[in-house]
C-alpha cells in the first residue's frame, strides 16, 4: 500500500488550511484569487509528479448500499472508451432486467457470468455453494489473465472470501497476474484486510439509513434494481 510522503502530507494539509481560509474568512476578490491560485499550483505539481497509466485493484466495501452499482458506473465509462470489460457475479445469479437492457448495447464488448445461485440463506446448500464459487474464480482467471480485457468486474467477491467459499491466499495470487494496465473491481461488505493491503483504490460504503431497515420500505425499480 501507497504511504503518503512527509511533502505529500505537508500539501494535503496545506491545502485543508486553505479550504478552511477561504470558508471561515471574508476575503476580497484579490485574497480569495491568491489562495487560489496558491491551491492550483499544489494541484499542478502534484499532477506533474503522477504515474501516467496503471491499471488498478480497486475495492468497494462496507455496509451501506452503492458499491455494485459504483462499480457499474466504472463499467459504463470503460466501455463507452471502447473497452472490453468482464463481469463475474459470485452470489447473485442474474442480471437485473433493467440492468440487463441498458447492457445489451454492448454486446461486443461485454462479457457478464452470473455464477451463482442467489443470497446463502436462499440457496441453503454450502457444497453446492462452495462449487459454484469455485467454477466463478476459475472463470475470473481467464478474464484477468486475458489482455484483450481491460476491466473486469468480480461482483460480491469479498462475500464468497468472508464466507469462506474462496481463500484469500488464492485471490491474491490470481490478482498478481493480471496484466500491468489491467484494472480489476472486487465489491462485497467484508473485504479481507490483506486485500485491502493489496489495492490501489479502497471506498468504504458507510450505512447512515435504509428505507428497508428503518421503514420496511421494499425494494424499487430505478433504485435496487
Amino acid at each position: 500500500m501507497k504511504n503518503d510522503t512527509p511533502e505529500e502530507l505537508n500539501s494535503d494539509q496545506e491545502i485543508s488550511r486553505l479550504i478552511d481560509e477561504v470558508i471561515s474568512s471574508s476575503l476580497n476578490d484579490d485574497q480569495y484569487r491568491q489562495k487560489m491560485q496558491r491551491r492550483k499550483e499544489i494541484q499542478d505539481k502534484r499532477i506533474a509528479k503522477a504515474i501516467p497509466q496503471k491499471g488498478l485493484i480497486i475495492i468497494n466495501t462496507g455496509h451501506g448500499k452503492g458499491k455494485t452499482t459504483a462499480a457499474l458506473g466504472m463499467v459504463m465509462r470503460s466501455l463507452g472508451h471502447g473497452y472490453k470489460v468482464a463481469i463475474v457475479q459470485f452470489i447473485k445469479g442474474a442480471w437485473e432486467p433493467s440492468e440487463k437492457r441498458v447492457f445489451s448495447h454492448w454486446p461486443d464488448q461485454l462479457e457478464f457470468h452470473a455464477m451463482g445461485e442467489g443470497f446463502t440463506w436462499e440457496t441453503q446448500a454450502r457444497d453446492r455453494d462452495l462449487d459454484k464459487a469455485s467454477a466463478a474464480w476459475d472463470k475470473s482467471l481467464e478474464f484477468i489473465r486475458n489482455p484483450d480485457f481491460k476491466l473486469v468486474l468480480l461482483d460480491e467477491i469479498n462475500i464468497a472470501l468472508k464466507l469462506g467459499y474462496l481463500e484469500v491466499e488464492q485471490v491474491l495470487t490470481g490478482l498478481a497476474q493480471k496484466p500491468p494496465d489491467k484494472h480489476i473491481i472486487l465489491t462485497g461488505r467484508g473485504a479481507p484486510p490483506a486485500l485491502i493491503e493489496t489495492a490501489d483504490l479502497v471506498t468504504e460504503m458507510t450505512l447512515i439509513k435504509h428505507p428497508f431497515r428503518d421503514q420496511g420500505i421494499k425494494a424499487q425499480a430505478g433504485i435496487e434494481y
